[in-house]
């Protein structure tokens, strides 16, 4: 279920937004959307990425570690 308290406080990035926070390219951003290893959603033809999303996939990529996920 979703919790539409999270949904209303989420801070959502563009995919350029997360390619510059990332120093990446978009076209890496892409890749880890569409494969999964960077949760996103889509509007229309665009993507949203949760900030946090990003911060807990740099973090699980410095330490090699899976990110901590809520548990529901």
């Amino acid at each position: 279920m979703v919790d539409l308290q999270e949904l209303e406080n989420a801070h959502y990035l563009t995919v350029a937004e997360v390619a510059v926070a990332m120093r990446v390219s978009k076209m890496t951003v892409y890749r880890l959307v569409h494969t999964g290893d960077l949760p996103a959603v889509r509007f229309g033809r665009s993507y949203r990425v949760p900030e946090r999303a990003v911060q807990e996939y740099l973090v699980s990529g410095e330490t090699g570690q899976e990110p901590d996920r809520p548990k529901d």
